[in-house]
């Protein structure tokens, strides 16, 4: 060897990356995450008539169902399909209404809340997921963990996710920034709003007293879990027709209680879409009130579903290009 001769250090092994798709659950397991399912709706589902008549009537639930919808839609149509994934553009005045009506069902300021979701879709069930339920493994004990995790779990962490990383354009928006402080403005009027009209309508303050507590608490507390099951059941079990990068999955039972969020893995596999249910008989209430939007002339430019893109997603998932399995249920 002469003293010209350049000796290159041989090449370190590049260590095989984590796989994405982990292996299916056994029957304890899916058990075990239909019980942390179904147990907590059969509660609340108990608890209605056996308040009827003490403290719950059709006034209550009037308005709760009423001051539901408006901030389901104002999270779903608002904070998730058009501000966090831009799936149609939108003239000032709507843009201001769907970031208030956002702030209305109490999820958090609407920046802070759409970084979050970013941060999600950029690092879905991976390092980096801010509310993955695999975090913690696939045996009964973790996927126990995971899903308390993924359902609110993560919200009780001492961290926040970087606004100015995922959300720089919210950021730069005036009126955004107004409305994102303002928060906590919107949480008294959610709450305090369906209280007047309760005590207006029954002109009783026991009529305030129950629509607070019914129409109120119990309404943000509902749109809360229905939320947050998105995040959990929608990632656990479910239908994946289309290919992603992730466990997402599309759980029908959810669709119209959450206004068509829950056809997960149709949003995962096309995240800029503005239609979720995109196949023939998946209800999306969120859907079509960006078209009746689109025709009214407040909204524009929307990005509805693409047959050959679907088609494609479709295809690569039957042939297994992304490694995700075509369909995973607990049935």
């Amino acid at each position: 060897m002469t003293s010209s001769t350049v000796v290159h250090p041989a090449p370190r092994p590049v260590p095989d990356p984590k796989p994405l798709i982990l292996p299916g659950r056994s029957v304890r397991e899916q058990i075990l995450v239909k019980l942390f399912v179904l147990l907590p709706f059969v509660a609340l589902v108990a608890a209605v008539p056996i308040a009827w008549g003490w403290g719950l009537g059709w006034t209550d639930l009037a308005l709760a169902t009423g001051c539901y919808v408006v901030a389901c839609l104002g999270i779903t149509v608002g904070y998730h399909r058009y501000f966090t994934h831009r799936a149609f553009n939108a003239k000032r005045g709507l843009r201001i209404a769907l970031a208030v009506t956002g702030g209305l069902a109490a999820q958090g300021p609407v920046i802070g809340w759409v970084a979050d979701h970013r941060r999600h879709h950029a690092f879905s069930d991976r390092e980096g997921d801010p509310h993955s339920p695999w975090l913690f493994g696939t045996g009964p004990v973790a996927l126990a963990k995971g899903f308390w995790h993924a359902h609110m779990g993560w919200l009780f962490e001492r961290v926040s996710t970087n606004a100015e990383r995922f959300a720089p354009d919210l950021l730069a928006d005036r009126d955004l920034r107004v409305i994102d402080r303002l928060f906590p403005l919107w949480v008294v009027v959610s709450v305090g709003v369906p209280a007047a009209l309760g005590g207006v309508i029954t002109w009783s303050w026991w009529g305030a007293l129950t629509a607070f507590f019914w129409a109120g608490l119990v309404r943000v507390s509902f749109l809360h879990h229905v939320t947050w099951s998105i995040n959990s059941i929608c990632h656990l079990i479910g239908e994946r027709p289309f290919a992603s990068r992730d466990k997402a999955a599309n759980f029908w039972p959810l669709a119209i209680l959450s206004m068509g969020e829950s056809w997960h893995n149709s949003h995962h596999a096309d995240p800029t879409c503005a239609r979720h249910g995109v196949l023939r008989g998946q209800i999306d209430i969120s859907a079509r009130v960006i078209w009746i939007l689109e025709k009214l002339g407040w909204a524009s430019e929307v990005h509805w579903t693409n047959p050959t893109r679907l088609a494609r997603l479709a295809r690569k998932n039957r042939t297994g290009h992304t490694g995700a399995p075509t369909k995973e249920t607990t049935s």
